[in-house]
């Protein structure tokens, strides 16, 4: 497994059509953004450990990450050595998508939430 491609699962995906519609935000690589720097900033580990990343929402770590993937590489990163473990290849890929999962699960789970200014909103508190 390598940080090359971003696929996400079947709930994830319907959960990101949800968060589409009611944030006007058209891009996943965008929404993911969002979920995964929700889910870094929660200092617990997520729940779920193992994900079927079953949908054909994929998207290159370069169209995740943008102009900022050595940001969000080195927040990986950061988050493996937090939970106890090195930083491979497999443990920043691990890490990516149990985050994104979870960042994509408290964001369609939230109640509130019915535009992009909820999410600034949410960023800020």
């Amino acid at each position: 497994m390598s940080l090359d491609n971003v696929r996400l699962s079947q709930p994830a995906k319907d959960q990101l059509i949800k968060l589409k519609r009611i944030t006007g935000i058209k891009n996943w690589n965008t929404l993911c953004r969002w979920a995964l720097t929700l889910s870094l900033h929660d200092p617990s580990p997520p729940l779920v450990r193992d994900i079927n990343t079953d949908s054909n929402v994929e998207m290159s770590w370069k169209t995740f990450a943008g102009k900022y993937s050595d940001i969000y590489l080195v927040l990986l990163k950061q988050r493996c050595l937090a939970d106890g473990q090195e930083p491979t290849e497999e443990n920043l890929f691990h890490t990516l998508t149990i985050h994104i999962h979870r960042g994509i699960g408290h964001l369609a789970g939230r109640q509130g939430l019915k535009s992009i200014s909820d999410l600034i909103s949410l960023a800020a508190t």
